[in-house]
């Protein structure tokens, strides 16, 4: 295992990002500028860095994940863009800059959401074409793939997106919400640790103890964006505040309060650490994140 940093990953991401976009025809430009857009807007990449820690965590070679990490962020900015779209929240500001709709228009917008979801599955089937005569290593990359398309699909973000739209301006409960955060944020991170894990070859113990990490991980990084809307500021965050509240979302705050929702977000951070405490030091990137996620909902 290396001893990377989550900055580091983070630049290995950055520097591949469009690598794995397919070839687009010249006519089609605007097509190819608008997935670009919204790829390049920025980010923290946090799904992604776990896909290259998790496989480094496991003895796999991170060059070889970055087609599944990189893919993982496609699938990411598509739901971005598709959720900004006035048909869904109807968002202006994301991560700093524009919406992609009110740059490209709404049409366009919604086929590059399509063109990088198509995007992501390419860049990983691509990918294990070139394993086809390996079958220890294409059932890896096979395994990867599958947890990827899970988390994004619906029985993942899609599922959690409109149980979330259907939830507004209702008395939610507790059970609903915490099935709108995990499919709806968790399920994507659970994949990409998940897939991590699975190209760097994991034991199914060290397998369980991601996932373990990554659900209760997934929950409290909702839970932290629930809580930021509610007290964070806008320059920080990139995207205006209050917009749960004006759009009468269903949120930790909202159902249980702040309070509550800054008690939950601690001990979700715990049973993240606590998932990995076996692991000593080699788990020190994915205990510093969830410290620092924890840190921002304060």
């Amino acid at each position: 295992m290396r001893e990377y940093t989550f900055d580091q990953y983070r630049e290995l991401v950055e520097n591949h990002i469009l690598d794995f976009l397919p070839d687009i025809d010249p006519k089609s430009i605007t097509l190819y500028e608008s997935m670009k857009y919204s790829l390049t807007a920025g980010g923290k990449r946090i799904r992604p860095v776990l896909v290259l820690a998790a496989c480094d965590f496991c003895g796999g070679k991170i060059e070889e994940a970055l087609p599944y990490a990189c893919a993982i962020e496609y699938i990411h900015t598509y739901s971005l863009i598709h959720d900004d779209l006035p048909c869904m929240d109807d968002d202006d500001m994301r991560r700093g800059v524009p919406t992609n709709h009110k740059v490209y228009g709404e049409a366009v917008a919604t086929l590059a959401g399509d063109g990088l979801q198509a995007a992501a599955f390419e860049a990983m089937n691509r990918d294990m074409l070139l394993y086809l005569d390996d079958s220890s290593a294409l059932n890896r990359r096979a395994r990867a793939c599958y947890e990827i398309c899970k988390g994004s699909g619906c029985r993942g973000i899609v599922a959690g997106q409109i149980a979330d739209m259907e939830a507004e301006d209702k008395n939610c409960s507790r059970e609903m919400l915490d099935y709108i955060h995990i499919t709806k944020t968790a399920a994507l991170i659970i994949a990409a640790v998940r897939a991590g894990a699975y190209l760097g070859n994991a034991d199914s113990k060290t397998l369980e103890d991601l996932t373990m990490y990554a659900e209760n991980l997934g929950l409290a990084f909702q839970i932290c964006d629930d809580i930021l809307d509610v007290i964070g500021e806008e320059a920080m965050l990139g995207k205006k505040t209050g917009a749960d509240a004006a759009n009468k979302k269903a949120t930790y705050p909202s159902v249980v309060g702040l309070d509550e929702s800054k008690q939950r977000l601690k001990e979700l951070t715990n049973k993240a650490i606590d998932a990995l405490s076996d692991y000593y030091d080699n788990a020190e990137l994915f205990v510093k994140l969830a410290k620092i996620l924890e840190t921002r909902g304060k």
